[in-house]
């Protein structure tokens, strides 16, 4: 749980609170294998209540333990990542039929950054922080791009008078840190799961 507090936007692909906009609050919860709701975005609702979450946030879930988390930074970014590689393979894949309930699964990833970022610098954070992911992925011997589940938040603080950094690709500043933070968690994650 990240307890960001006002002043902040985020970039998601999350069940609750994606999209883009001011979120107080990220959350990922753990779901068992099989999830059997239809409304994933009430049920994030109801345990952010819980939690005594309030205001705008974002919500992911997971079957994968979320208490065996991997962090890394680098130079103020801070990349948290929750692998469940059970169920993996290529974003580009034959068309397939599921049978059973899926296996735990998903990489989840939640970065922080200590600048603001224009819109289109917000969004390029997604895709940096996606291809260090499938970096990280091959580096740990995995044939895979991710998991058909896979979740990511890219919070910054909200830009001032000034638009916020211009670019958040991987040979940009802040876009290289970010990289390399998601590398270096992800890696990791995967790497206890080998």
């Amino acid at each position: 749980m990240w307890r960001l507090g006002p002043g902040w936007r985020v970039c998601s692909s999350a069940v609750l609170g994606g999209g883009m906009g001011p979120r107080a609050w990220i959350l990922n919860a753990q779901v068992p294998g099989g999830y059997p709701r239809l409304d994933p975005d009430r049920h994030l609702a109801e345990i952010a209540a819980l939690e005594l979450l309030t205001g705008p946030g974002a919500g992911l879930m997971t079957a994968a333990d979320v208490t065996a988390y991997t962090v890394a930074s680098d130079e103020g970014v801070t990349a948290t990542a929750t692998c469940g590689l059970g169920v993996r393979g290529w974003a580009a894949a034959p068309a397939e039929g599921a049978e059973g309930p899926p296996r735990p699964g998903t990489v989840n990833i939640v970065v922080t950054l200590p600048v603001a970022l224009c819109d289109a610098a917000l969004v390029n954070a997604v895709a940096t922080a996606t291809e260090a992911k499938v970096q990280a992925l091959l580096d740990a011997g995995l044939d895979c791009s991710g998991t058909p589940t896979d979740a990511v938040c890219i919070a910054a603080p909200a830009p001032g008078p000034a638009p916020g950094e211009p670019f958040a690709g991987p040979r940009s500043r802040w876009g290289a840190r970010l990289a390399r933070a998601v590398h270096a968690a992800v890696l990791e994650g995967a790497l206890r799961q080998s």
